[in-house]
């Protein structure tokens, strides 16, 4: 009888965005994944992706044994700079912007804990001017 100790399953992290601004899916918004491994720690970059056609990000790196916090930055600025390039006409969402910047938060970082063996859906509803997070499914 041999006993043999299992490695604890890894988690996993998906997202996915939609820009409720036009009800559809943000593309080609790059998201870069990070972790650490309890409070306080130092965050450790595990790499990247960037938003399909469907605004998903599946093919995120894998969580890294006793990660216990997981952090997503998505570069917003680089995306509504594009989309508002796309479409001049869109003069209300620069006579509220300062300077005529096409979004009020470049960036967004989301932080959330995570537990061995889960998968972890993050999806982010996203505007010029607000964004809201949740844990889907």
């Amino acid at each position: 009888m041999s006993t043999s100790t299992a490695a604890p399953p890894k988690s996993s992290v998906s997202t996915h965005i939609l820009d409720t601004s036009v009800g559809r899916p943000a593309q080609a918004v790059a998201v870069r994944l990070s972790a650490r491994s309890g409070p306080g720690a130092d965050w450790q970059p595990l790499g990247g992706s960037a938003t399909d056609a469907d605004g998903r990000c599946k093919d995120l790196p894998a969580l890294p044994e006793g990660t216990t916090h997981v952090r997503l930055d998505f570069d917003t600025e680089t995306y509504f700079a594009k989309k508002q390039a796309a479409a001049q006409q869109d003069a209300p969402a620069l006579r509220d912007s300062e300077n005529g910047r096409p979004v009020f938060f470049p960036e967004v970082t989301v932080a959330f804990a995570v537990v061995p063996g889960e998968h972890y859906h993050v999806p982010l509803l996203l505007n010029p001017f607000g964004y809201s997070v949740y844990r889907g499914s």
